[in-house]
């Protein structure tokens, strides 16, 4: 569940749209939270062959290895035990996000955390993408409904990881051609994964700037939710990962390692947590 060419200004662009809420008020810990979104969220290929492993999730996990908000939360206060919900499935899309809040609204969690939109951007070919509007419309919806249900829930927002950074780590490795091709992963970015032709390098291009484009839509539909939102100023999009942060799985999903960094790269960019201790 993600070179930097680009990347500075992505992570500007990002913070102009969040802001200076960023620099908000303390927050009380919250009591219960849930992990909307995809596979990245529950922790997919992190601990065994293309399961789930929410246990190494970055936001909702209570796996000490990966340090999740969840467990930085609760040893602040110790409010959140047992009470880490994932909601998040692998292979959701902004389309399948409203529904996701639907339950953490019935759950009453008062933290959410949401990272989507990786899978409206892998898909067969580029012409299948997410429009961006669509995408915007969907946050949008999904936000005003958690406003609805629990007004004073507070929500981050993470950037969708670069898949074209993917790309440029993987690309050499033979392992990780085969199984891209073979598991007909990410199809948009990583078809023909050794071609240098004008084509495949602009396609690569054009996707990479859907993500940045979702990115910046998401980032906007948080700052107009208020200042019960915070994203993460393209922290995720930016970092600069490697091979050893991807599961060997499927040389797609985040490993425990790329969790931890997930976890901490979030949690850093974040709010600022009244801490009791």
């Amino acid at each position: 569940m993600i070179g930097r060419l680009g990347s500075v200004l992505a992570a500007m662009l990002l913070v102009s749209a969040t802001g200076p809420a960023q620099a908000a008020a303390a927050q009380p810990v919250p009591e219960i939270m849930a992990a909307l979104g995809d596979s990245i969220s529950t922790g997919f290929n992190a601990c065994g062959w293309y399961v789930s492993c929410p246990m190494r999730s970055w936001s909702s996990g209570d796996n000490h290895e990966v340090s999740s908000h969840y467990l930085r939360l609760s040893a602040m206060s110790g409010t959140l035990q047992k009470h880490n919900l994932t909601f998040a499935v692998p292979g959701a899309t902004s389309a399948d996000l409203l529904g996701q809040v639907r339950k953490a609204v019935a759950a009453k969690a008062d933290y959410v955390t949401i990272l989507v939109g990786a899978q409206d951007a892998c898909v067969a070919t580029e012409q299948d993408m997410t429009p961006v509007t669509t995408y915007r419309s969907r946050i949008d919806a999904a936000l005003a409904e958690l406003r609805a249900g629990m007004p004073q829930a507070r929500v981050f927002v993470a950037s969708i990881p670069d898949l074209r950074r993917l790309w440029q780590v993987g690309r050499t490795q033979p392992l990780a051609r085969t199984f891209w091709t073979a598991g007909r992963v990410c199809q948009s970015m990583l078809a023909n994964p050794t071609s240098t032709k004008r084509a495949d390098a602009g396609r690569r291009e054009r996707v990479r700037a859907r993500v940045m484009a979702y990115n910046r839509a998401a980032a906007k539909a948080c700052a107009a939710f208020g200042s019960g939102c915070h994203s993460d100023g393209g922290a995720v999009f930016s970092f600069p990962f490697t091979l050893d942060h991807v599961s060997k799985w499927d040389y797609f999903h985040p490993n425990m390692e790329g969790q931890r960094i997930l976890a901490k790269q979030t949690f850093e960019h974040g709010f600022t947590w009244d801490d009791p201790r």
